[in-house]
């Protein structure tokens, strides 16, 4: 399983030996793991160091580098540059996609977030979930009437109680959603490199300052799965940062959901996402792969599983 490494203790020292990630803290080894089994690196504390040989070795295998704030926001990605072998095409045939064809597909994303938001809502016995549901049918191409932007207004304090307010500067529980979601586009970022599209083209993130417009995107659907597993550790009594609330969002990339009729890790569907994208950019046509809304034992099972 592609594996999440956090690091969060200030001073450490990594490197590469003999295909494992090194960790050091004053000189004595903390622990390793086999550089095989990567996914991402997310570096949260102060005063890290690492190698270059390790940043190599690390690229070379498609794994993300991670830097983040005091909030768990990202803030820099350090990914490949080669992906894929037929990288250059793919890149060309992303940059010259029709307009038409990628307001389509960003559609198609709205659309999936809502119905997972929906979905989340329903099996919570919350009944603003049929609202958001007629939502989900009446987005249109590119999502020209803002129907996300509604949505969100309808769902937080659905889910997460009136009171609530998405706040990434703030504590709590949004924290530990910024952590949650980092893990997430860390796993998005890691698949459209892999599959040879350029991370900074996004269908409709367009910020000249965000180099992962594109995993910004494609993240979008995958947000309800770290919502539902904040909003269960808020009902424990979690309201920090902690290591055991890493892992268990960090887990949450090897939890199953439904794809194309079969059942296959999150890590995996972020995979065949990314390679469908590429295929719609080079036929032209809309063929892209997303899973589906987990019913309302599969919800429950991502909180429970991921508490083992």
């Amino acid at each position: 399983m592609d594996r999440i490494v956090d690091i969060a203790t200030d001073g450490l020292h990594l490197s590469a030996y003999r295909g494992f990630l090194i960790v050091k803290l004053d000189g004595q080894e903390q622990g390793r793991i086999a550089l095989d089994d990567i996914c991402a690196v997310i570096v949260h504390a102060h005063g890290v160091t690492w190698t270059t040989s390790l940043a190599v070795e690390l690229a070379r295998r498609g794994a993300i580098i991670v830097l983040c704030a005091a909030n768990h926001a990202p803030v820099a990605l350090i990914s490949p540059i080669d992906g894929h072998h037929a990288q250059a095409a793919k890149m060309r045939a992303q940059w010259d996609a029709p307009r038409p064809l990628m307001k389509q597909l960003w559609r198609q994303i709205v659309v999936a977030k809502i119905e997972m938001q929906a979905s989340l809502l329903f099996a919570r016995g919350r009944p603003e979930g049929n609202a958001l549901a007629m939502m989900a049918r009446r987005v249109r191409s590119g999502d020209a009437g803002n129907l996300e932007a509604q949505a969100a207004r309808r769902y937080w304090p659905a889910l997460m109680g009136t009171d609530f307010r998405r706040d990434q500067d703030a504590d709590g529980a949004n924290a530990l959603l910024n952590y949650g979601y980092t893990i997430m586009r860390s796993c998005v970022a890691r698949s459209i490199v892999a599959v040879g599209l350029h991370p900074t083209i996004g269908l409709h993130h367009h910020n000249r300052l965000n180099g992962f417009a594109l995993a910004d995107d494609l993240v979008e659907p995958f947000r309800p799965l770290v919502d539902n597993l904040v909003q269960r550790m808020a009902d424990e009594g979690v309201d920090s940062v902690t290591s055991e609330a890493k892992l268990r969002l960090a887990r949450l990339i090897g939890h199953d959901v439904r794809i194309g009729g079969n059942i296959s890790p999150v890590s995996v569907a972020s995979q065949r996402m990314a390679q469908s994208l590429a295929r719609s950019f080079e036929d032209r046509k809309q063929v892209l792969t997303l899973f589906e809304p987990p019913d309302a034992l599969s919800w429950a099972s991502f909180g429970q599983a991921a508490a083992h």
